[in-house]
């Protein structure tokens, strides 16, 4: 699935999408978040979970050249 695909689709939809296709990597802390991240087909996607609010913010495609790349490449290792 194409990324901006995958952003059109309701949020729902991708939650659905990653329980039942994508297959769970590892998960860290980033500032007031919890995020984890997926393999969905041949890409990474990040979901951010706000602990505080008991939801999640956020679903997308991790950026290959983000800093956020250094807190996953520290427990595993990816191959792009």
């Amino acid at each position: 699935m194409e990324q901006e695909e995958f952003n059109k689709l309701p949020l729902h939809t991708k939650i659905h999408k990653l329980y039942t296709e994508g297959t769970f990597i590892v998960g860290i802390r980033y500032y007031s978040y919890k995020v984890n991240l997926y393999l969905l087909e041949d890409r990474y996607v990040e979901v951010f979970y706000n602990h505080k609010l008991d939801k999640i913010d956020n679903i997308d495609f991790l950026p290959e050249k983000h800093s956020r790349m250094k807190f996953y490449l520290d427990q595993i290792n990816l191959n792009f």
